[in-house]
Parts: C-alpha cells; sequence; structure tokens
C-alpha cells in the first residue's frame, strides 16, 4: 500500500502561540516549513484568559516583537481595551496589558499564517518523530521496524502523521503545548479531551519517551464563561483603559490604536464564597488526589486560594469581555476543577453575579510536558540533533512565554538547516533571555511564569526600550527588514544627540528660570544649571522644560520617553550595565562539549553529578546551576584555562 512521503525544511508540531511564531519564523527566514495541528480552528486559540501582556509579560510581547515575531501586531488589530499597568512604579515594571476579542485574534493569526510564503497548514495529528535510522529502517509500507535504538547520537529526520503519511525534515520544532495526553477534570466528570473540547494528541508522548526524552505531569486550569446578560454590573466596580492607548508593536502606527474602548469589571469573592468552596473540597479533583499533574504557583485555582490564604477575607474576580460578538464573559480569578453543582453555588455569591449562568464550566486540564533541562538554551535538545522545543511543552505558562519560546526556537531551528550559528538571548539582553535561562537552568517543578522580580537588570531591560535592545539581532537573522531597521539607527542617533543637547544647553539662575521652579515647586538655582541637571529633578519632565528649552525640536514620543528615562535613571542604569559587563565575562568563557568533568580535581561531587547532567555552554551558565558553589565555579576556570593552554 502506498504511502505519501513529502520533504520540506522544518516541521511545526502544533498552532497555538508558540508553533504560530515558529512557524512564521522558519517561513519567513526562506526555509520550506510546515505546520501540523489537531484543529485549524486551534490555531492561536486563546483557551483560557482573553488577553494578552501584563505583568512582565508585557516585556515579552515586546521583546518578540522587536526580534521580528507576530503577536504584538495581531494583539494591536484585535485589542478591545488596553491598559499600561504599574504606571505610578519606576519605568522598570511598566507593563502594556490588553484584553482581546478572542474570536478576532485567532482569526486574524490564521490569516496570517495562510498567507505566509514558504508555509504550509496541515490538519493533521502526529504521532511519532522519525530519526534518520528510523528512516533507514522503514519498509515499503512506511513503518518503522523494531529495532535497538543508541540513543547516544540522535537526529531527527521528520515526523509521521496518524494516517501513516510521513514527512521528512532538516529540523522539528514541538510546540504541543496543553495537547499531549490531555483530560479535563470538572469534578467528578473527567474528559479525554484537549482546551475547549478540541481533540488531545494521544500518541506522540510514548514515540518521544522512546526517544529517552524525559516527560512530566502539569496541569493548568481556567474559570467558568458567563452569559452577560445575566450579570449585574451595577454592583461591580467599571475598569476602564487608557485615554492613550500604547501600542504592543514597534511597527503599529500609534494613531492605528486609539480606538473606542469596552470596559472591564472587578468585583470580589467573600467568605459565603469560601465557605461553598472548603465544605466541597472532598469533590475537588485538586484535593481529592485524582489530578496528577503539578499546577502554577503564580495562578492557582479558587479552591487553592481559599486553602492556602485561610486569612483573606476577599479575593479579586475580574469580569471580561471574551469579545465584541460575544455574550460570553470571562471570570478572571476564580478557575476551578469543582463540580458544576459547586461552581454555580460558588459564583452566585459574588455580587454581581447572584443570577449568572455558565456557558462554560470552569475546568482542570492536565497534560504531558517536558523536564527543560534536556535543552540548550538555544532550545534545541541536547540529545537529539535538529530537535527544538517551544511553549507550554517545555514547562512555562501563559501564551506570551510561549510565544517568545516559539520564536527563538523557530529562529534557531532555521539557522540550523541553514548551517549557520544559532542564537542566544542572554539574561543581560532581554526577558526573553531570563525566561529561557531559567527553564533550561533552574529545576521547575511547575509551569514557569515569568515575573519582573526575575530580572536581576531589569533597570536595562525595560518594554520601552526592547527594539534598542534587540532589534539588531531580528535584522540579522533576516525577520527585520531594512526599512524597519533604518528607522531604528535613526532613533538611536535622535535619542543620543537630544541627551547630548540637554547636557550641553545652559540655563541661568536668572528671574525667568527662578519663576518657572517656583511655579512647579521646585528648589530655586544657586548656580547656573543646564537641562539635563533639572530634567532629573522628581517633580520635572520634558514636556515641562519646554518654556526654559526656547530652541527645542520636535521629537517623536518614543524618543522622548528614552531621553527622558535616560537621564533621570543614569546613575542607576551606568551601576546596572557595570554588573552586565562583569556577568558577560562569565558567559564569554564558554566550556567545551567533550568535557570530562570527573576528571577535574577538587570538584565536589555533587557540582560533578549537576554539570554532567545540565552540561552549561559556558562558565555564567553553570553558576547558575543548584548545588554548583563559587568554589566549585572557581575550580572549573582554573580548569578551563589549563584546558586552553
Amino acid at each position: 500500500m502506498s504511502r505519501i512521503r513529502e520533504k520540506v525544511d522544518i516541521c511545526v508540531v502544533g498552532a497555538g502561540h508558540a508553533g504560530c511564531e515558529a512557524a512564521l519564523a522558519c517561513a519567513r527566514m526562506g526555509l520550506n516549513t510546515v505546520i501540523f495541528t489537531v484543529s485549524v480552528d486551534s490555531i492561536a486559540l486563546m483557551p483560557c484568559n482573553p488577553n494578552i501582556g501584563g505583568s512582565s509579560k508585557g516585556h515579552l510581547v515586546r521583546e518578540l516583537d522587536a526580534l521580528g515575531g507576530e503577536m504584538g501586531k495581531n494583539i494591536d488589530k484585535t485589542f478591545i481595551q488596553s491598559k499600561m499597568l504599574n504606571v505610578s512604579k519606576g519605568p522598570a515594571v511598566h507593563s502594556l496589558r490588553a484584553q482581546a476579542d478572542k474570536a478576532d485574534y485567532t482569526r486574524e493569526m490564521r490569516k496570517v499564517l495562510e498567507n505566509q510564503d514558504n508555509l504550509t497548514i496541515k490538519q493533521a495529528e502526529v504521532t511519532q518523530l522519525l530519526t534518520i535510522e528510523d528512516l533507514l529502517h522503514m519498509d515499503e509500507q512506511n513503518e518503522v521496524e523494531s529495532y535497538e535504538r543508541d540513543l547516544s547520537n540522535l537526529k531527527i529526520a521528520g515526523v509521521k502523521i496518524y494516517t501513516g503519511a510521513v514527512y521528512e525534515a532538516k529540523a522539528v520544532i514541538l510546540c504541543t503545548g496543553t495537547y499531549l495526553k490531555a483530560r479535563c477534570l470538572c469534578g467528578e466528570a473527567i474528559t479525554q479531551t484537549g482546551p475547549n473540547g478540541l481533540q488531545a494528541a494521544t500518541y506522540l508522548t510514548d514515540s518521544l519517551k522512546s526517544l529517552g526524552i524525559e516527560i512530566r505531569r502539569f496541569k493548568t486550569g481556567t474559570p467558568a464563561r458567563m452569559d452577560k446578560r445575566s450579570i449585574d454590573f451595577s454592583k461591580m466596580e467599571e475598569q476602564l483603559g487608557d485615554k492613550k492607548v500604547v501600542p504592543f508593536s514597534f511597527s503599529t502606527n500609534p494613531e492605528d490604536v486609539q480606538i473606542e474602548q469596552v470596559p472591564c469589571y472587578l468585583t470580589y469573592t467573600n467568605e459565603k464564597t469560601h465557605e461553598i468552596i472548603r465544605q466541597n473540597l472532598n469533590r475537588s479533583p485538586l484535593f481529592a488526589g485524582v489530578i496528577e499533574g503539578t499546577g502554577p504557583r503564580y495562578c492557582p485555582s479558587i479552591e487553592d486560594k481559599v486553602v492556602k490564604f485561610a486569612d483573606k477575607e476577599r479575593h479579586q474576580v475580574f469580569i471580561e469581555p471574551e469579545g465584541l460578538h460575544t455574550n460570553e464573559m470571562y471570570v478572571g480569578g476564580m478557575s476551578s476543577s469543582l463540580p458544576e453543582d459547586v461552581q454555580l453555588a460558588m459564583y452566585r455569591t459574588v455580587p454581581g453575579l447572584e443570577n449568572c449562568k455558565i456557558v462554560r464550566n470552569a475546568y482542570a486540564i492536565e497534560y504531558d510536558c517536558i523536564n527543560p533541562i534536556q535543552l540548550y538554551p538555544t532550545l534545541e535538545f541536547k540529545n537529539i540533533s535538529g530537535l527544538f522545543s517551544g511553549g507550554q511543552f517545555n514547562g512555562s505558562s501563559g501564551y506570551e512565554e510561549a510565544a517568545a519560546q516559539g520564536l527563538i526556537a523557530g529562529i534557531n531551528a532555521a539557522l540550523f538547516v541553514k548551517g549557520e550559528e544559532q542564537i542566544i538571548i542572554d539574561r543581560s539582553q532581554g526577558y526573553i533571555g531570563v525566561l529561557i535561562d531559567d527553564l533550561v537552568t533552574k529545576e521547575t517543578f511547575e509551569p514557569y511564569r515569568m515575573m519582573t522580580s526575575r530580572a536581576e537588570y531589569r533597570l536595562l531591560l525595560r518594554q520601552d526600550n526592547a527594539d534598542l535592545r534587540l532589534r539588531e539581532i531580528g535584522y540579522k537573522v533576516g525577520l527585520i527588514s531594512k526599512e524597519q531597521y533604518d528607522k531604528l539607527l535613526l532613533k538611536k542617533e535622535q535619542i543620543e544627540k537630544e541627551i547630548i543637547r540637554l547636557k550641553n544647553t545652559s540655563v541661568g539662575a536668572n528671574k525667568k528660570t527662578q519663576d518657572f521652579l517656583e511655579m512647579h515647586k521646585s528648589s530655586s538655582l544657586k548656580t547656573g544649571s543646564n537641562l539635563a541637571e533639572l530634567l532629573c529633578r522628581p517633580e520635572m519632565n520634558y514636556d515641562l522644560l519646554q518654556e526654559l528649552d526656547e530652541k527645542r525640536e520636535s521629537l517623536p514620543d518614543d524618543v522622548i520617553e528614552q531621553v527622558e528615562i535616560e537621564i533621570k535613571y543614569e546613575g542607576y542604569i551606568k551601576r546596572q550595565i557595570s554588573q552586565v559587563n562583569q556577568y558577560k565575562r562569565m558567559e564569554k568563557k564558554g566550556i567545551p562539549s567533550d568535557i570530562n568533568y570527573d576528571e577535574i580535581k577538587s570538584l565536589r561531587i555533587e557540582a560533578v553529578q549537576k554539570l554532567k547532567q545540565f552540561r552549561p555552554v559556558n562558565v555564567g551558565q553553570a553558576s547558575r546551576i543548584s548545588g554548583v558553589s563559587p568554589a566549585d565555579v572557581s575550580v572549573l576556570l582554573v580548569y578551563l584555562e589549563h584546558f586552553k593552554q
């Protein structure tokens, strides 16, 4: 019996947020790419919260966009409310968050994929990864014979789908999200299905295990969706978007996103809610021991919150629209796996939800994923050449974390196929670097969520300067156009010139200046100053100083923003740059891939075990491995110096 057998450059398994970014990157870098999905309707699906961004996640989307990704552009086209978070704090933690029209977001991303050159969408379940050895052992029925594998030297060669068709490829990217052996739990009702009732992928896990890949079981959850007509919004606090919307993408014209926005609403749980939950914990799969997977610490279910924070009298509940053309409302902050009758009872204790009608029940979902320490910082598997991985399959949580990994996996898979050096975004370059480094270097036993506190150089890694930090990398790999790159160079030049001009523009201690300072409740000058020094004052900003700055030329808002931040935080920024230079020295000290740690005398046994397990690519990464002490790093440095000689 003849079977379909095709040859492509790259196969991407999964079309969620990671898969979309990976496939687009590969195709845009000129490679013949096929993306597989169990359902074409699930492309860029938002099975949980219908928003993009948020604290630290907004940074990831901005960085993704700076590198040439699609998520930022897509949310700019489909958002229904936008807010800049943490504006009362310093610029390092400002984060953009936008409520999406869920259906439009998926539709627009699908349109981009369908019209992308070099990219083919295939609705099919991938059941097996194929190595070069597998292809050699195939008989004329396209079946793999049983044979003894050498797991130490595997090279990926393609995939096989459920129908038996084979797609030979030079690289494969796994972006399976929450679909692998997925099951959804709502109290006693358990269904073997993926998110939103979509088909789960049930066969691929066994193929991964046969290749020596370590599999874990994680879980996440989602709250109920309510019928808007059954909600009393008068009992809730209205939450409005920003009057002036800031776009996610550096390519979006700010004028295009100044649209009429829809409101969201805030309400709270109460003691009655918590009592219903406590009385029914025995019926929760989470507490009854039915759930095997580990859930996310920073996005707990309402049952988790009530148990772990027993002293809290109430918890926030955000009521958010799922889109402009639906009455479904998302109940943020109340994800649950309790039975349907308990869900209805607890939701109806919340002010404004007394008569609510549930459209979709809350549920928990369990799925297979990997231990990410099996990956290099490039997101290629250490033991399988040409196999890359991105997204929730790597043990992370969140659309933004997934998309960021998908983009890096896609870029590196394309560079691998081209025979070019792969890229690593390090911790001093971006939140993407922090995310990936944490995943591949630090053992995580729960779904990983990005947070600003995880980034030690966060003053340098602001969301407002992501293009200045990463655009050049996107240009070098071919995802940023010459026109976009030239625009970046002009922006850099304008920022530098304006900072120099402000530092060189003197302001005398004359009456005009003193009156100006007094009017703005700023201390008077005893001697002359310059505009940069005045701008450093907390009560001053660039716009206010225009009165004293008569020769000022008009500059774009994004240039002014950078000038103001660079001047106001100059001392702190210089200190952090000094720390980064020290960090970079360690990152540049590479470790040979064939190093024998057993030969290094004076290394502690635990350090040897951990270094052999993680196989760090440089001394900096080695120093961040739990169980490797500063003394071990010193020993390693001495050995490497001797090794080099």
